[in-house]
């Protein structure tokens, strides 16, 4: 099931009380806001939507952030530093730290502790996607707490793969770009569909297709 917003907001005051000190008020003004970038987008969300959903006057917003966009970094930076960064490389290192026989068997691997970790997180994961590609700030960050990591670990793993003849010797990153953004459009694709609604969606056919479509372009 997805993770509560509270749940995530609660765990993130209790990751350092001296630099997150946050009054009942912010923390409602943070929860509302939350609710509000997943659902809305940044762009589109109203200071005053977020003050009448927090239950509190919208000069109380800005008596705490002098901007929307203060109130959006609030959320985001701290939770992916605190949170994120920490439970993605905790998580998926269980994964790229495992012994796997085969690349075909690592990318099953992959899947399952994809899918497992944005059934938990979808609503922060939204808030995400939706405005780390026009924030500089937070690509940055991104790159450094998160990508930077996985880059290097998931690309020993790739090496090894390619010393055993089993997937082309191209660049280990061009390999993982060709992977990552494979896997992803499988695992974001199934996460928004209403699997109950579409019956065209073969989750299953879906899996296996895109696992021999990655394995088909990568061999040797």
């Amino acid at each position: 099931m997805q993770e509560p917003v509270e749940q995530w907001l609660q765990e993130l005051l209790k990751l350092d009380n001296e630099e997150i000190q946050m009054t009942d008020k912010q923390l409602k003004i943070v929860q509302a806001a939350s609710e509000v970038f997943a659902q809305k987008g940044f762009a589109a969300s109203s200071t005053s939507e977020i003050a009448q959903r927090a239950g509190v006057a919208e000069g109380t917003i800005f008596r705490h952030y002098k901007t929307k966009k203060d109130l959006l970094f609030s959320i985001v930076a701290p939770v992916m530093a605190k949170l994120v960064a920490p439970f993605v490389l905790r998580d998926f290192f269980k994964v790229l730290d495992g012994s796997f026989d085969s690349f075909e068997e690592m990318l099953r691997a992959i899947i399952e502790n994809r899918i497992a970790f944005l059934e938990r997180h979808m609503q922060v994961f939204k808030i995400f996607i939706q405005e780390i590609p026009f924030h500089p700030e937070l690509q940055e960050q991104f790159q450094e707490l998160i990508l930077a990591k996985v880059l290097k670990k998931f690309s020993s793993n790739i090496e090894k793969f390619q010393k055993q003849g089993a997937i082309v010797e191209w660049s280990p990153h061009t390999v993982i770009r060709l992977t990552a953004s494979t896997l992803i459009g499988y695992v974001l694709t199934r996460s928004f569909v209403n699997k109950e609604k579409n019956a065209a969606w073969d989750d299953e056919l879906e899996r296996e297709a895109t696992i021999t479509f990655i394995l088909k372009g990568l061999a040797p």
